[in-house]
């Protein structure tokens, strides 16, 4: 793991690392020490480990409730290379949404093909964050949507660090196996109108979570409208499943 650079600013610590080929961003208090619980973020499709939505939740999980954050690029995204075979299938997945087959299977698909890489890079980068002095081996929750959820049923579903998880506009038809073997609290957020993900979709991977404490939040707009109070709730509950 290979620091670059460190800034901070009003109480909050940036570093920007590489783990392997892996670039990765981790905030934690300014003057931290000792353990803590630790957030992973997973961004959606088309953004990055720093974009303003991942940025602006990660601040106020550290600010406010003393956490660690961490996100990092996922292949073919922000500061890692063109992947030449997911970019080969997004252009063909756009032309047959043109042609008229509809987006959510090919999504779905898309999403367990980056999946399989991700997920074992994210358990990595779990190790060797829980490896630093001012971050240690404390509880670990993850948020994601979008893609960050299509990419996070399967990572929480595998990974028995983490504790409790928000997800969202995602949805079943290639995740609801995975999403039967998550059994931590999950809240998990639908936009009623989402023209990416149909609602009934996104309504079967809520169902199909096996967690005994799952709530649904559901706001109406579209796929990328989430009300910015939803951040409010979001820090109550992994302050209340993370301490």
């Amino acid at each position: 793991m290979r620091f670059s650079s460190e800034t901070s600013s009003d109480g909050v610590r940036e570093q920007l690392f590489t783990l392997g080929e892996i670039p990765g961003v981790l905030w934690t208090p300014a003057g931290a020490a000792g353990t803590r619980p630790l957030i992973l973020m997973g961004h959606g499709g088309g953004r990055h480990k720093k974009d303003p939505g991942i940025l602006a939740r990660a601040r106020r999980f550290v600010a406010e409730c003393g956490f660690a954050v961490t996100a990092v690029d996922v292949p073919g995204h922000g500061d890692r290379p063109m992947d030449e075979e997911f970019n080969r299938i997004a252009t063909e997945n756009q032309a047959r949404v043109a042609a008229g087959e509809e987006l959510a299977p090919l999504i779905a698909g898309f999403q367990a093909l980056v999946a399989r890489r991700t997920v074992p890079e994210w358990r990595t980068v779990l190790d060797a964050v829980q490896e630093l002095d001012h971050v240690g081996a404390g509880p670990v929750g993850y948020w994601g949507v979008s893609l960050g959820c299509g990419l996070g049923v399967p990572f929480v579903a595998d990974e028995p660090r983490v504790r409790a998880a928000v997800l969202g506009l995602g949805g079943a038809l290639a995740s609801a196996e995975a999403a039967a073997r998550i059994t931590v609290p999950v809240e998990f957020l639908v936009q009623w109108d989402d023209e990416r993900v149909p609602r009934a979709d996104g309504l079967a991977l809520f169902d199909a979570l096996a967690s005994a404490e799952k709530t649904l939040h559901a706001n109406p707009g579209k796929h990328g409208e989430i009300p910015g109070f939803e951040l409010d709730s979001t820090l109550r509950f992994f302050t209340r499943h993370l301490g």
